[in-house]
């Protein structure tokens, strides 16, 4: 065998295994998507030439194993124990008080405090650095093996990086399996399109994704993991859980960053209160604290309860669910002609906002929770933001009701309503129906799409029924004599609208593809085919097998991709947003962008830019912008009246911007 050949397998994995690293734990990619490709593509085809050579940690194994019967039992080496739970600040402090007490004890204690990740606990097993078995929590003595499906997470190490302290030949890894918020939407999106039943929440997709007795399901889901400790410690050279912490990150496995070392419990609680606040606008959901008391000789001595340690503490968070009346079912028409049940309610204040209507799905939806009007429910905001009807109240029920059922034509334009074989959603097959057509172009409007300012939906319910536009397409071509005689729209307002549509013609590739609406191409995916493709043209006329070979694009995003540019209709639309003077920016990856790899925080009020505009202008220069300040931040832009996140990096030495700053930056490296 050529020793080339060998070598180059081997630094091809080397290469994939470091990046991995750098993008899922240092969240500090040091290359492209595009590039990251090109060295997985190579490898794939090395190793189809000599698969002899392919080795079970290879980036390329990480899919590929057969559908199982039924999952194996795995008993724990140590259990996996539940956490007892505290609700306020008094239950806390009698935590700390009770340590003290049964330590004999009155200093303060170190504790290592993170949040509590609202996903699917597992454990992970290494031998010689291999991940060799991984298996829920099961009951906490024994678990399910889902070992091949924990494989097929991008996030997990197939094998554990060298740190500066040597990983023993045995390793048990605890954390949780996760789906992060904008992946979540995205997901259930994508299966409402599909005719699927969405996923009531992140929580349950995680578990539902990790329990496929096919992995190859398994890998179609976006899950991550963070770490948060050990199984059994005996022989590892730590002092402390933030030592852990520190060690499996050095591993190559993800921790949150969000965990830190506090001193006192009146600091734990201040934490608590932080993440709290910082709740809502994290990328994951988290539903408390875990505080847990740092010394691992400490942990030892205190021991555990019957089934809790007596060194770690739950702090949970107030749900966001409460329990309403349903006063009446209502249908919405989608872009894509799928009917949505929506429920009106009696208003109810869910996690600090006021909730009025719930989406209810689809009809199959409805009927396993046999949901009626004048039912009394338990509602959720899904991932923090979909409002969602969980069950109804048992025993809450007036009467038994008229059972629901989704009108045989469509509501707006009463052409027939299908139901396609395979799919669980309802839809109009009329595509000149209203309803589609606004929805479209609401969607075409939309900040993450062509940005056109001012069109709003009542405006473009106005557009639509009087006739002034037909499809998206039509909206360059609107003329002042046109708006001006609209309801609510003066002359000013009329050539207000005339420019942010003029604006919108300057595009980037990305936009615009995500603006056309194609059926599962989400901004995401839209910033991939861009950057694959550069051109509209090109993407226009790719065929279906090339669309394949692109990372993260499945039979289905390629067979609507190609479906929507075959589609004659879709064609005169295309050409005439460009005969209108549309020009579109090409995207198409060859290096690493000016500002790839550097995160930036926002705060404060900005006058120079809205802040859509400041994240668009730092992600087109290749830049992150996060929602909380850790130690991986780069920038704070900090604007007028700045918060709590100034102090904090501060105290973490982040640099700080300026407005002024920030424009000039974006000015030299763009």
């Amino acid at each position: 065998m050529d020793r080339q050949i060998t070598d180059r397998l081997n630094e091809l994995r080397t290469q994939l295994q470091y990046h991995n690293y750098r993008y899922y734990v240092l969240d500090d990619p040091e290359i492209s998507d595009a590039q990251y490709d090109r060295l997985l593509r190579e490898l794939e085809g090395l190793e189809s030439r000599y698969p002899d050579l392919i080795t079970p940690d290879s980036p390329t194994q990480r899919v590929g194993a057969r559908p199982l019967e039924k999952f194996e039992t795995v008993p724990h080496t140590v259990p996996m124990l539940s956490l007892e739970n505290a609700f306020n600040r008094e239950e806390v402090r009698e935590f700390d008080e009770r340590i003290k007490r049964f330590l004999k004890r009155a200093e303060d204690f170190t504790y290592t405090v993170e949040p509590k990740m609202d996903g699917l606990a597992i454990e992970l097993i290494y031998e010689q650095g291999l991940l060799i078995r991984s298996a829920t929590r099961g009951d906490g003595v024994v678990g399910e093996d889902v070992t091949q499906n924990v494989r097929t997470i991008p996030a997990v190490p197939l094998r554990l990086q060298p740190g500066n302290t040597s990983a023993p030949a045995r390793l048990e890894i605890r954390g949780e399996v996760f789906l992060r918020l904008k992946d979540f939407r995205e997901f259930n999106r994508k299966r409402l399109e599909a005719g699927e039943p969405a996923f009531a929440n992140p929580r349950n997709a995680a578990a539902g994704s990790l329990r496929q007795l096919d992995p190859r399901v398994t890998a179609q889901r976006p899950l991550y993991f963070y770490a948060y400790g050990l199984g059994a410690l005996a022989g590892l050279p730590f002092d402390g859980q933030g030592e852990i912490l520190a060690a499996l990150s050095q591993w190559g496995v993800p921790v949150n960053p969000q965990a830190r070392r506090v001193k006192g419990i009146e600091a734990a609680w201040s934490y608590c209160r932080e993440m709290e606040d910082l709740r809502h606008s994290l990328p994951y959901e988290i539903d408390g604290v875990v505080i847990k008391v740092d010394s691992l000789a400490l942990q030892s001595e205190l021991g555990v309860k019957s089934r809790s340690p007596r060194w770690a503490l739950a702090f949970k968070f107030q749900p966001s669910q409460e329990t309403t009346r349903i006063l009446n079912i209502e249908v919405q028409v989608g872009r894509t002609g799928a009917l949505t049940p929506v429920a009106i309610l009696q208003p109810v204040v869910v996690g600090g906002v006021e909730v009025s209507r719930a989406t209810l799905h689809n009809q199959d939806e409805i009927e396993r929770k046999d949901i009626r009007i004048g039912d009394t429910v338990i509602i959720q905001r899904a991932g923090e933001v979909i409002p969602e009807v969980v069950k109804v109240v048992d025993g809450a029920r007036p009467g038994r009701g008229t059972a629901f059922r989704l009108p045989a034509d469509c509501p707006v334009c009463r052409s027939p309503v299908v139901r396609l074989p395979g799919e669980a959603a309802h839809r109009c097959i009329n595509p000149n129906c209203s309803a589609q057509i606004k929805e479209s172009i609401r969607h075409f409007a939309s900040k993450g799409a062509m940005d056109i300012e001012g069109l709003g939906g009542k405006m473009v319910d106005q557009l639509v029924e009087k006739g002034l536009v037909k499809d998206y397409g039509d909206l360059y071509a609107l003329t002042r004599e046109a708006l001006v005689p609209l309801e609510r729209l003066a002359d000013k307002s009329a050539g207000n609208l005339l420019e942010a549509l003029e604006r919108s013609k300057q595009s980037s590739l990305s936009k615009f593809i995500y603006a056309l609406g194609i059926r599962f191409v989400g901004e995401h995916v839209a910033a991939i085919l861009a950057g694959n493709y550069g051109a509209l043209e090109t993407l226009s006329a790719a065929p279906e097998e090339e669309l394949l070979s692109i990372r993260e694009v499945g039979p289905q995003v390629a067979r609507s991709v190609r479906t929507f540019f075959d589609n004659p209709q879709n064609q005169k639309v295309v050409a005439k947003l460009l005969r209108c003077g549309v020009k579109l920016k090409g995207e198409k990856t060859g290096g690493l962008k000016p500002l790839a790899g550097k995160t930036f925080v926002l705060t404060g009020r900005l006058t120079r830019f809205t802040r859509e505009e400041a994240k668009a202008k730092i992600e087109a220069l290749g830049g992150k912008v996060a929602g909380s300040v850790s130690p991986k931040t780069h920038y704070l832009v900090a604007g007028e009246e700045p918060g709590s996140k100034l102090e904090k990096a501060q105290d973490l030495k982040v640099a700080i911007l300026s407005e002024e700053d920030l424009n000039h930056l974006l000015e030299v490296e763009g």
